[in-house]
This record gives structure tokens, sequence and C-alpha cells, in this order.
């Protein structure tokens, strides 16, 4: 979990991705189904997210010689 913001966003596709799955669940329609693919996907591109090593906190300085 290096960078905050892509942790956050991964957190934010898994928390989607279950809450879709629940509502379609517990909707008390007999006719909506849950997609277990698509859940599938978004919670293992979540747990990708929370994994990823993309960034540092420190910013990147490039130095330019005169």
């Amino acid at each position: 979990m290096k960078n905050t913001k892509t942790t956050l966003a991964g957190v934010g596709a898994i928390l989607v991705a279950v809450g879709g799955a629940l509502r379609a669940a517990f909707d008390g329609d007999a006719s909506t189904n849950i997609d277990i693919a698509s859940t599938i996907a978004a919670v293992t591109a979540g747990i990708g997210l929370i994994m990823a090593k993309d960034a540092t906190e420190k910013p990147l300085v490039i130095e330019t010689k005169p």
C-alpha cells in the first residue's frame, strides 16, 4: 500500500461490487440475479489496486542541466 489514492480506489471498487451483489440478492425481486462474473472481476480489480506498487509518496524531481 504505497499510494493512498490507489488503495482507496481499490477499497471503493470492492465495496461497490459487494454492495451491488447484496442489493441484487436482497431486493425482493425473484427475477433479479447476482452477476457473479462481474462481481468477481470487480473484487479482483480492487485487490489489484490495493496491492499495486505504482507510486511512492515522494514526488519525482527531474533536474535539467543548463
